[in-house]
């Protein structure tokens, strides 16, 4: 039976295919199907409807490096693929073959709902009384995810519980029912800010993605869609045309309003967690 869910899976009938695992499940029992095959199946399965041409397959599952009867190796990897799927040429559910042209994958895909959790970003300013940057940041980078769509986005009420967190990821992201972390620090000086962040499946530890962004801080609401549209991109959830849109679009902002609105959050949120600290201690008072 398969363990962590992954991410990047794809549903068709009775089988799933993990891109990430580079695996195949039938009704959750793994299906021998080997790395090349698994490939052209993967090929195909990312353009449901669409005809993949040879040539095409060639360049992504064969390096070009090496030297292989390639119409043959092709045609072993789409038989291997059509035995492990129970289909044929002749009557074909999945896999259609394009006479001359290369082959298109007929039955309905459906994209499995990725979850993802956005730690609390770490101030590494060195300056505690900067720490509204860092959090309220992550507030409005959750924002910004959460409108991606077929994203399953966890709130920063619950995330927030992770900060500074010893736990190990695996068990935050047990904890929190996801199976993408992001993780992050936030640098601001001399009104420019850095944010730095991280995408990584927690049940193997792997960093999928990790990059640095430096902008003026009037271009911080950009910014954040600018790194939302790059997480969407990296776990393969689809962008809308709107979503892409406005991750394109540049969004300036004055800087000295914007540091006033996150400290008016910061502060919000911290009288919000000592009433709430009030409220538990005059009940078990009680």
């Amino acid at each position: 039976m398969r363990g962590s869910n992954s991410s990047r899976s794809l549903k068709f009938g009775i089988f799933e295919a993990d891109l990430r695992a580079g695996e195949l499940y039938r009704s959750s029992v793994k299906v021998n199907l080997q790395q090349q095959p698994f490939r052209v199946l993967a090929s195909l399965l990312e353009r449901p409807g669409q005809v993949v041409h040879r040539d095409e397959l060639r360049k992504r599952v064969w390096a070009a490096d090496t030297f292989v009867d390639f119409e043959r190796a092709l045609n072993k990897a789409i038989n291997r693929i059509r035995e492990a799927l129970g289909d044929s040429a002749e009557n074909p559910r999945f896999i259609e073959t394009v006479p001359r042209l290369g082959y298109r994958f007929i039955a309905p895909v459906q994209r499995k709902t990725i979850s993802l959790a956005v730690l609390p970003l770490e101030n590494l300013s060195g300056d505690p009384k900067q720490e509204y940057w860092a959090d309220g940041l992550t507030d409005e980078l959750i924002t910004h995810v959460a409108k991606i769509g077929g994203l399953r986005v966890i709130s920063r009420t619950s995330a927030v519980r992770f900060k500074r967190s010893a736990m190990a990821l695996a068990e935050i992201a047990r904890e929190l029912a996801v199976d993408t972390l992001v993780q992050g620090s936030v640098v601001v000086s001399d009104r420019r800010v850095r944010i730095s962040v991280q995408l990584i499946d927690p049940f193997s530890d792997q960093h999928l993605w990790a990059e640095s962004f430096e902008r003026e801080l009037s271009d911080i609401v950009t910014l954040q869609a600018q790194i939302a549209q790059a997480v969407a991109h990296h776990i393969q959830a689809r962008l809308t045309p709107e979503e892409d849109l406005r991750a394109k679009a540049r969004q300036r902002v004055n800087p000295e309003s914007y540091e006033a609105y996150l400290k008016g959050l910061f502060f919000l949120a911290t009288f919000r967690r000592k009433i709430a600290d009030l409220g538990r201690l005059c009940f078990v008072r009680g």
